[in-house]
């Protein structure tokens, strides 16, 4: 019985019931923490009868880093070990040993399974990840057997048919060894080597990869929006919520290219109350953000009847009407509206304020 080397991307195992004189070179399987890593088994009856068989795995790995499946085509769900894959836990809590599968395996047949390793993730970061571990251990040992189910029910301590020994490597993964001659890439030191300077140099050049972000007030960290509001000199206001002041910032200077008129009024209001803008409607008084004047001819005599169509005295001059329809369950804030208003009218106009709610 022999297992080849393998990575992540999968190996291959042969199991033949016939025994093995000699010792075996051990097989070795690398892992990354995270990764499925799925080692293809192929059990082979020799004998031309049919053979019921346990396939039993030993390791000093925990065991739910191991799970097994028979003729599947997917991968397995990991987070809990089956209560049928475990048999018992002998010695400390490192030495495993699971009873995978009972299978029957016809007479000259094969039959395939799939033994499937997931590693956490805080492999190297989480301090209870192996536990009864002494020091930081990276290689586990494992050894695959396959038993007669027979003398399995006797009672005794039977003898596999065959076994495997194998180690398994827990390595970290890592991006910088792609840039070596291949002779380099092929050993294990060099890669856990190189991997010490990917960890320092890797977060700086995300940051430089991810810069963009931090320069848009949208994605920016909430402690650099005070630099980005000073960079369009735009004051930040405490009672707006941080979603409202990002908004702001990223379009200060939309608002100050239009401030004093009716289109940066409205903008303004749209940004701060979600409110549409309702480009597409011509009709101002059907609009969200409703912003008309008074205008009009004023009192002309022989056109204008008092007391019918004209009145002495109301109206103001340069006076604007601003009316809002609030959204269900979108309260506005009117004193916060008004203290925009006034920000960003002409000093010399007055005005008056309604908000609608549905």
């Amino acid at each position: 019985m022999q297992i080849s080397a393998t990575t992540s991307q999968g190996g291959s195992l042969m199991l033949g019931t016939e025994a093995i004189e000699g010792s075996q070179q051990q097989s070795e399987i690398v892992v990354y923490p995270g990764e499925l890593c799925r080692v293809a088994l192929e059990i082979k009856n020799w004998e031309s009868q049919p053979q019921q068989l346990n396939l039993k795995l030993d390791g000093t790995f925990p065991l739910e880093w191991c799970q097994v499946q028979i003729d599947a085509s997917t991968a397995p769900e990991f987070g809990t070990v089956k209560q049928n894959s475990v048999a018992q836990l002998s010695g400390t809590v490192m030495e495993a040993a699971i009873n995978l599968v009972t299978l029957e395996v016809a007479a000259k047949k094969s039959r395939h399974a799939d033994l499937w390793f997931l590693i956490p993730n805080d492999f190297f970061e989480g301090e209870d990840v192996l536990q009864g571990s002494k020091g930081n251990q990276l290689n586990f040992r494992g050894c695959l057997s396959i038993y007669a189910s027979q003398s399995l029910s006797q009672g005794s301590s039977p003898h596999p048919i065959q076994e495997s020994n194998f180690e398994l490597n827990v390595r970290p993964r890592s991006n910088y060894t792609a840039f070596l001659p291949i002779v380099y890439q092929e050993v294990d030191y060099i890669h856990r080597f190189i991997k010490i300077f990917e960890q320092a140099f890797e977060p700086v050049v995300n940051s430089f990869s991810s810069m963009w972000a931090h320069l848009d007030p949208l994605t920016a960290p909430q402690t650099l929006l005070p630099f980005l509001a000073h960079w369009v000199d735009w004051p930040i206001d405490a009672q707006l919520d941080l979603n409202h002041q990002r908004r702001l910032i990223r379009r200060a200077v939309e608002i100050y290219r239009c401030r004093g008129t009716r289109k940066g009024l409205r903008f303004y209001l749209h940004l701060y109350t979600g409110l549409p803008l309702d480009e597409q409607i011509d009709r101002e008084e059907d609009k969200s953000i409703c912003i008309t004047e008074p205008f009009g001819q004023g009192c002309v005599f022989g056109l204008a009847y008092v007391g019918e169509d004209a009145v002495i005295g109301g109206g103001k001059p340069y006076h604007f009407d601003v009316r809002l329809r609030a959204q269900p369950n979108s309260p506005i804030d009117e004193q916060l509206v008004r203290r925009i208003i006034e920000q960003e009218k002409p000093a010399f106009c007055s005005y008056s304020l309604r908000i609608e709610t549905d």
